[in-house]
């Protein structure tokens, strides 16, 4: 078990490992994307426009354990800008030992130091191991999202 966690931005060098979560973050919502997505995501979580994602990883024992992705976009009832935290992933090894609250954290720390009053994030029903996290650092919404078919 890894002693330190390290939560820092994604790098050039992390395609393999950052893949390889994301397949398996992806695989758990039963999906899949094509090679082409995880070349244009890796592409634009590297790039400098701030109305693309960003990535923080968690680093432990010299590997990947963890990542998330967020976003900042405007909001027509704010005046500033909100955060919206897309993914969040720890390799089943890491569970259990704080990766998923430190992401969290940090994307919370990025909204403070960019202003953005508020983070949000969508879950499955199912997804009850981490809804026990979520529901200690967050608060539930009444909300249902609906979608195009």
């Amino acid at each position: 078990m890894p002693e330190t966690v390290t939560i820092r931005a994604l790098h050039p060098t992390d395609r393999e490992d950052w893949a390889d979560m994301w397949r398996d973050y992806l695989a758990f919502y039963e999906t899949t994307v094509p090679d082409s997505v995880y070349d244009s995501t890796f592409s634009r979580l590297l790039g400098d426009d701030p109305n693309d994602f960003s990535c923080f990883v968690a680093q432990a024992d010299g590997g990947l354990v963890g990542l998330t992705h967020f976003l900042f976009h405007r909001h027509a009832w704010k005046e500033e800008s909100v955060c919206y935290l897309q993914d969040l992933f720890a390799r089943p090894e890491a569970r259990g030992m704080g990766v998923g609250r430190a992401l969290i954290q940090a994307v919370y720390e990025e909204a403070d130091r960019q202003g953005a009053p508020s983070v949000y994030w969508l879950t499955q029903d199912f997804n009850h191991t981490a809804r026990k996290l979520y529901d200690r650092i967050g608060k539930q919404t009444p909300f249902i999202k609906y979608q195009r078919p």
